[in-house]
């Protein structure tokens, strides 16, 4: 059984913690937020009941039983949880991006390995039902080649963040760096390290607002946009379109179904793909209403805690190496150039 402790009980946070009342080997010890108070009413919200402290610190004195700490706060306070959880000796689970910049990346990833802690990152779109089912199409090479890959990934101006630390650049770099490396790092799972990134995109006084890449691989087209600078009621809706040799596989958010398969010469049909058996979340902001991919993500870290290992997808070095890409879109942006990676 998995002791979990819980930082930051914002809407990451809360789905989190949902998660965790229904998985077997997990049990929600303690959460850690700086507003109590808030947090508490949030906890009820959300139907989840835990002791809340002020400070980890606190959270581990009075539960040294604590194997997990799950970090979901303002990616500008990852390092410094990360860092202060791992040296306590906990396993880590850490809300993308693992950090704002590359030497935080590595820095957490070479504290997890030298205290030998586990550690994987919330790039749950590696968890979601239809991008596993597509991750493995992809390998069976039943459509021949893949010719190019088209993702998007758009929202209504986020506002559900505490204090808007979305809109805050120095908090979250905005668009590219918390919304599109979804899809950054969802090619990376695919097709591996990019060799160039090519970018261009919008800001506004909250930073990066939209960005459309272009990844450079040898024998694929790849291609990505990325964008919340739509109306705050617009929504959500995330797609992608694969074109093979002979077939094509599209996702969208917003289809009945959701993934969709053509073979051939004959007519497209829903494609096939194993559902998650998470049940519906009880917060009330964001833009994510089925804990899905939250919980498949959760429940293999659980998982590969219980049988002793360490996690083999959205590890630290993947998540590191998916922060080094969108930081490389970001200067692409910027000085009009093409970045090599």
């Amino acid at each position: 059984m998995q002791k979990i402790a819980i930082v930051g009980l914002g809407f990451m946070g809360q789905m989190h913690a949902q998660v965790y009342t229904q998985l077997c080997d997990a049990e929600l010890t303690a959460i850690v937020d700086a507003d109590v108070e808030g947090a508490t009413r949030k906890a009820k919200d959300a139907g989840v009941e835990a002791p809340i402290y002020p400070s980890l610190e606190e959270a581990l004195n009075r539960h040294p039983e604590i194997t997990v700490v799950d970090i979901c706060l303002p990616t500008s306070q990852h390092r410094e949880f990360a860092l202060k959880a791992i040296g306590a000796g906990k396993n880590v689970f850490c809300e993308k991006p693992l950090a704002l910049n590359a030497c935080d990346a590595d820095e957490i990833v070479e504290a997890a390995r030298a205290k030998n802690v586990a550690l994987q990152v919330g790039h749950v779109v590696r968890f979601f039902p239809e991008s596993r089912a597509f991750a493995e199409f992809l390998k069976s090479n039943r459509a021949g080649k893949l010719l190019s890959l088209n993702l998007t990934r758009r929202a209504g101006r986020p506002g559900y963040s505490k204090d808007n630390w979305l809109s805050d650049p120095a908090k979250s770099l905005g668009a590219i760096f918390d919304l599109h490396i979804h899809d950054t790092d969802f090619v990376h799972h695919l097709l591996g390290t990019p060799k160039a990134v090519t970018s261009y995109g919008t800001k506004d006084a909250g930073g990066w607002t939209h960005v459309f890449t272009h990844y450079h691989f040898d024998d694929v087209i790849v291609r990505a946009e990325g964008g919340w600078n739509y109306p705050v009621n617009w929504g959500f809706r995330a797609t992608f379109e694969a074109v093979f040799e002979n077939g094509t596989v599209e996702y969208d958010t917003a289809a009945t179904p959701t993934l969709r398969l053509t073979l051939g010469d004959a007519a497209p049909e829903p494609m096939e793909f194993e559902p998650s058996s998470a049940g519906k979340s009880q917060a009330e902001n964001g833009n994510i209403s089925s804990l899905a991919g939250y919980y498949d993500e959760l429940e293999a870290f659980i998982e590969s805690l219980e049988r002793g290992e360490k996690p083999v997808i959205a590890t630290g070095e993947q998540a590191a190496r998916s922060v080094r890409t969108a930081l490389a879109e970001i200067e692409s942006v910027e000085t009009g150039r093409t970045i090599s990676l």
